[in-house]
Order: C-alpha cells, then structure tokens, then sequence
C-alpha cells in the first residue's frame, strides 16, 4: 500500500494533468464535463478516506471494549449488587445533564468529554437491567403485589424514558420499557398490570409521533418511501436497493456502492445494508444466526444461573440484545418505521461497543459453572466418616 506522503506528492502530477487537459478542451461544456469528473474521483476518495478513519477509530475502541469484557468475566456478577443504586442515580443524572449538552445531527444524545463523547443511554441500559435484577430478586415474594412489585420498577424505568424523550430518542426508552416489562413479566408481574401500563403508555406514543412533524414524516414515510425518496424515505429506499442488489452472494467485500456514502449511517444504524449488498443473503443469515446463538446461549445462562440475581441479570441482557436487534434489522428491511436503534457488536460506536462489550462479559460469567475440582471435590462429613478407624482386636 502507498504511503500517506507518496499519496500526497502525486498531487502537483495530477493538478498538471488536469490543467493539459483544459487546454485541450474547446468549449465551455467539455471544461464543466472535466471539472464534473474530477469533482466526483475527489468526492469518491475522500469517502474512501472518512471510512478508513472510522474504522480507525473504531479499532482503537475495540481495546477498552475487551478490558470492559475481560473485567465483566474475570470478576464474579455478585458484585455489581454493591453498585445498584449508585449506578442507577448516575445513569438518571448523565441522561439529565444531556439536556444542556450541545446539539447533534437535531438531538442531545451525547456529552463531550475533550476529544470523546459519552452516550448516556447506554450507561441506563446497564443501569436499569442490573437495578431490576437485583430489585426482582428481593421481593420475589411480592412481585404480583401493585404497588410493591410493579409501581417502583415502571417508575424508574418512566424516568428514564422522560429524559429520553427529551433528548429526544424515542427508539431507545421504547427498548428500554419493553425490557422492563418483559423482566417484569418473567417475575411472575400480573398480566393485567403490563398490559394497564401498555395502554396507559399508548396515549403518551400517539402524542409524540403525531404532535412531532419529523417523527409524523417518518411514519408516512414508512408506509409510502417512494413518495419521501428525496426527505425521509432516502434511507429506505438505499437500504431496499442495498438489499436487493447483493442477491445471494453479494458483491463481496468493497465491492458496494451503498458503503461510498449513498445511505447515511451506513456504518451505524444502517450497518446491515452493506452487509446485504456486499456478502448477499448469506451474510444476513450469517448475522442474524449468531445473534440466535448469542439469545440461545442468554437463556441457558439465566436458567443454570448459580442465585436469583444472576438469572434475571442473565435474562435482562438477553432480552436487551435481542430487541435491539430485532428493532434494527425491522428498519433496514422496512419492517417498522426508523428508530436510530444500533445493532449491538456489529454497528459502530465507542460507547455501545464498550458496554456491549461489558454486558456480554456479565453473561459469560453468570453462564460459567463452578471448576470441575470444586465439583469433584468430597463433602468434608463424608471424608471424615471415612476416618473412622478400625480397632481390631485379638482373640
């Protein structure tokens, strides 16, 4: 591969070439065709170049993510009881302090940090899991209970949703009160209570879709995208032609269009269009296989945990990661309409990386059993009756 400064001294060549051939050319139109072609090789390399800087970037996040996930295994869960409530209270806090954070691409999602940024959200996501895990543990025996089992949690969760809104990001507080009522439901919450708290949030959605113009123009938008395939429907529209055009093998790695700049978010919300494009059905299939191998092995975690906590705990992130997922891949297949929802471990992001990394660390150490020595090893009353010694006496 050239180097940055050979790359770079080609360029009094190539400003040279250019001005032969404008020399050349006699009219006005074929000077604009020259300048038109040149603008769009510029346009084509410095996409290039965004790209291999985002995925610069997202390498050097990989590092602190594995540390995250390393500390998560090599650390016993149990004590991620000890920080609940300060987890919980620091969370309800940054997702507060976003409110007077700067703007970006329309929301205050993110809090500046020098030359990084911090997304609140998913510092709640690990908040709110470990807060219900540990709080469903404790009043196992007063879950079906209204005002002890059930009113608390959806008060947290409904704190954080609010700050959500605001910021605003209506993806992630549906994930994260979807998450809770499916732990909520686990427990062994009424039915009645979940669907009371469904309908009593139904209002509440109808309200900021419909009372939202950007957010009543995405849903019109989802019905018709060819209509909105110049606004809102763009994204859409690229993914559908992203996913149609890779067929069964897909046009193999760099070889798409779509990754040159065509959908926004290519390398965030909308990661599984390229992948579409680029690897084909077999490279969805391939996506969507492993994260049913990550769920599979969620549940088997949270059912052989080892106490209470680590079950829901194992179950919570679980659930987590598989309705994110689902969310995702409904967008980019026009499912349900656009959410800004990630698709975890696969879309880029160093705050998401990072906890992703941190939760899938938590499930592997609630889903490790005990060493087999611990399991051989005989109970202390049995080898002490093997002690007893035998007195033998003489005739």
């Amino acid at each position: 591969m050239p180097r940055v400064s050979e790359k770079l001294a080609d360029w009094p060549e190539l400003v040279r070439i250019l001005e032969r051939q404008l020399d050349v050319v006699e009219t006005e139109r074929e000077r604009v065709e020259v300048l038109l072609k040149l603008a769009q090789n510029l346009e084509e390399h410095f996409l290039k170049f965004d790209q291999a800087a985002q995925r610069l970037e997202q390498a050097l996040e990989i590092s602190p993510a594995e540390e995250r996930a390393y500390v998560a295994v090599a650390r016993c869960y149990r004590r991620l009881k000890q920080w609940t409530y300060p987890l919980l209270l620091g969370s309800i806090a940054l997702l507060a302090a976003t409110l007077a954070a700067p703007t970006i691409n329309g929301a205050r999602r993110w809090l500046p940090l020098g030359p990084l940024t911090l997304q609140p959200v998913e510092i709640a996501k690990l908040a709110l899991v470990t807060y219900l895990a540990y709080s469903l543990g404790r009043k196992a025996d007063q879950v079906k209970t209204f005002t002890v089992g059930f009113v608390p949690h959806v008060v947290v969760c409904g704190m954080m949703m609010v700050a959500l809104l605001k910021q605003p990001d209506l993806g992630s507080s549906v994930v994260l009160g979807a998450t809770t009522l499916g732990m909520l439901f686990m427990a062994g919450a009424r039915i009645s209570y979940i669907l009371l708290a469904v309908l009593a949030s139904a209002p509440v959605g109808y309200h900021m879709v419909v009372g939202t113009s950007w957010r009543l123009q995405r849903v019109l938008a989802y019905f018709n995208p060819e209509a909105y395939a110049s606004g809102d429907g763009y994204q859409f529209v690229q993914a559908r032609l992203a996913m149609g055009s890779g067929g069964f093998a897909g046009a193999g790695l760099g070889g798409g269009h779509q990754s040159l700049g065509y959908t926004p978010e290519a390398h965030s919300d909308f990661i599984l269009a390229p992948i579409g494009e680029e690897l084909g059905w077999l490279g969805v299939a391939l996506v969507l296989g492993l994260f049913g191998v990550l769920v599979w092995r969620g549940i088997r975690a949270a059912l052989g945990a080892r106490d209470v906590f680590g079950g829901y705990l194992a179950f919570g992130i679980t659930l987590l990661f598989g309705l994110q997922a689902l969310f995702n891949v409904g967008v980019v297949l026009g499912i349900v309409p656009n959410k800004g929802i990630t698709l975890p471990l696969v879309s880029c992001g160093g705050s998401s990386l990072v906890i992703t990394m941190f939760l899938v660390g938590l499930l592997l150490n609630v889903g490790r059993r005990p060493e087999r020595r611990a399991r051989e090893a005989p109970p202390r009353d049995l080898a002490r009756r093997k002690r007893v010694r035998v007195r033998v006496v003489a005739a």
